[in-house]
């Protein structure tokens, strides 16, 4: 058993937390406070091949693993995690196509997003649907070779900012069986029928752009299909335990960025004549933190390396690692803020952004309470 990274992966954490300290951490705060996403940031990130991660260099991308794009997502999110979300879900929805989409469908839709050229989103929660992905009820109805889509998406990443998104939809309304009768559909959203309306007023994550979809008798040709007709919902639960890695990930680098944060405001903030950090208070708390994200780093990893390797634990993994890193995410930007005392309640800090960034990471890709009960469901052998 090795815990060492590579050489390649050390590097690769160097030149992406060199980015993020260079690029991100200047301009965090004015794109946190102005609510707008980081179109010139972005194309930095391009620059490097951090756009394209996850997708193969035949398309493009830069073909990290699943574990090399976790560090990369773990650095970036320690300084920011609006700006790094912006950065990191422009290839939101590449997985479906990647393992069902045709090679037209890849070479149209991913090498653009790959290269910065576009950015892509996955649209499936609905006003009406959150946790429960079968209760979609946005519908896509064949009209010769086209494809007729009416209904609503709420709560979408790039929103406003994307060029398509693999939208789930019900195709087949009278399907026997309740994850049965969806279908992937790519929607693009520059024709006719497309409506978005961006979400402001965000508890956190402010430089990601979040949005309503409105899909109006929008038509998009037969060939936007991804994969089989009437398997999407089976599609799409084959890739959550990629993503939800990956927001373990993010719940390590919040973790991360909050530990740093606080451990350098205890050896810098006197009290009483000396280092808070020298009161026996603020050394538990020290302790503590750094303790379980290294813990929750480790579990991260390991569902990482199961991505990678197509582990039969990875479900339960996946799950596992994100409840836990994101509750230490949550607990770490806490404790963050109650180290700055006052000073970590007002926006002069980066642990006031943090604090409120770190609770996302609980409720998207499937909240807690849906961790857990997936983590049982692995446990006791009940399937869906």
């Amino acid at each position: 058993m090795d815990f060492e990274l590579s050489a390649e992966q050390k590097q690769i954490q160097e030149e992406v937390r060199r980015f993020a300290d260079n690029e991100i951490r200047p301009v965090a705060q004015e794109y946190d406070v102005d609510e707008k996403f980081p179109h010139e940031v972005l194309e930095k990130a391009a620059e490097m091949g951090l756009t394209g991660a996850n997708i193969p260099m035949e398309y493009g991308g830069a073909g990290y693993s699943a574990l090399e794009t976790a560090l990369i997502v773990e650095e970036m999110f320690a300084v920011d995690p609006g700006i790094a979300l912006s950065i990191t879900a422009t290839t939101f929805g590449s997985d479906a196509l990647l393992e069902y989409g045709t090679e037209e469908q890849k070479a149209q839709f991913l090498e653009p997003v790959a290269t910065g050229e576009a950015i892509m989103g996955a649209a499936i929660s609905e006003p009406d649907t959150g946790s429960d992905v079968s209760s979609v009820s946005t519908t896509a109805e064949k009209d010769g070779d086209e494809w007729v889509i009416n209904g609503n998406k709420m709560w979408i990443t790039n929103g406003t900012v994307g060029d398509f998104f693999v939208a789930m939809c019900k195709t087949d309304p009278e399907a026997e069986g309740r994850y049965n009768g969806f279908s992937q559909i790519v929607v693009e959203s520059d024709r006719d029928g497309f409506k978005s309306e961006k979400i402001t007023g965000k508890l956190g994550i402010r430089a990601s752009d979040t949005a309503e979809l409105v899909f109006d008798d929008l038509r998009v040709p037969e060939e936007n299909l991804v994969g089989t007709r009437g398997m999407g919902f089976l599609q799409l639960m084959n890739f959550f335990d990629i993503t939800r890695t990956m927001v373990a990930a993010q719940g390590v680098g919040i973790a991360k960025g909050a530990c740093d944060r606080a451990l350098d405001y205890a050896k810098e903030r006197e009290q009483f004549g000396k280092p808070i950090g020298d009161f026996q208070a603020i050394q538990h708390k020290l302790a503590d933190i750094h303790t379980r994200t290294e813990a929750a780093r480790q579990l991260t990893y390991k569902s990482a390396w199961s991505v990678d390797h197509s582990d039969e634990q990875l479900t339960t993994l996946a799950s596992m690692a994100k409840e836990f890193a994101s509750r230490v995410a949550v607990d770490a930007a806490n404790e963050a803020v109650q180290i700055h005392g006052g000073a970590g309640f007002v926006n002069d800090f980066d642990v006031e952004r943090l604090y409120r960034d770190a609770k996302i990471t609980q409720i998207y890709e499937g909240t807690t309470e849906i961790q857990k009960n997936i983590i049982a469901r692995e446990l006791l052998g009940k399937g869906f």
